[in-house]
């Protein structure tokens, strides 16, 4: 079983929405001045790793946030990466939004949450979900297997993808947490996913880029989907 790229999901920055607790949607909201220093912050920590590919949600919040962090970079607009299709909930306040009746079955139970006039959770879920393991079969397959790769998108869409590489019911995804220009790491092998990094806002990243593999009897080594028993000696050991 061989080693596979290694996906960064970067969320974009703050927005006007998000600082004035509204829910944007697919609304063309902009990053604010706190969101723009977060994205240039997130530029510094990324700068040098050998970016294979950088693939975005199409919306303006992702392409600014990129244009800051990575403006030497030719971004691949993905529809897959989108944010979820709030529907008739896009552009309204979260604290009008949680007096809805539809508001604790998208908390306790997403799987079963149709927006009106929108997306059902689970679609969202299905379709970033695929879209990263396409991307990330593509780059392996044209980069190698130490390659690195980032997509820009959205929390819940992060979220939804995190959710998929735990093993957790999409039920369980609102226990996840992934905070504006926040990076997350997962790495998929032919038998499980590895979760790397979860809503890291600071620190080294260097340590994400897989060393190149030593040429060792196939029977000397784990698989590359085993996990680590007792924890291991940790990233570029």
């Amino acid at each position: 079983m061989g080693r596979v790229a290694t996906l960064l999901l970067l969320r974009h920055g703050r927005t006007t929405a998000n600082a004035d607790g509204g829910l944007a949607g697919r609304q063309p909201v902009e990053l604010d001045d706190t969101g723009r220093a977060q994205a240039t912050a997130a530029g510094e920590r990324l700068r040098g790793l050998p970016l294979a590919a950088v693939v975005t949600s199409p919306l303006i919040r992702c392409r600014q946030t990129l244009e800051l962090a990575l403006p030497q970079a030719a971004p691949t607009v993905d529809e897959g990466l989108i944010e979820c299709g709030y529907g008739s909930w896009e552009g309204q306040p979260l604290k009008k939004l949680a007096k809805e009746p539809l508001w604790p079955v998208v908390q306790q139970h997403p799987s079963a949450a149709v927006f009106p006039d929108g997306e059902a959770m689970a679609a969202m879920a299905a379709r970033a979900v695929a879209t990263v393991r396409s991307w990330d079969a593509r780059i392996t397959a044209e980069h190698g297997p130490e390659a690195v790769w980032l997509a820009c998108s959205h929390g819940d869409v992060i979220k939804a993808i995190v959710a998929d590489a735990l093993g957790v019911h999409l039920d369980l995804f609102q226990r996840i947490v992934a905070d504006p220009a926040s990076v997350t790491a997962i790495r998929y092998t032919p038998l499980r996913p590895f979760l790397l990094r979860l809503n890291d806002t600071g620190g080294d990243l260097a340590g994400l880029v897989p060393p190149p593999r030593k040429r060792r009897r196939r029977s000397a080594r784990p698989a590359e989907s085993d996990a680590a028993v007792g924890g291991g000696a940790g990233a570029g050991r």
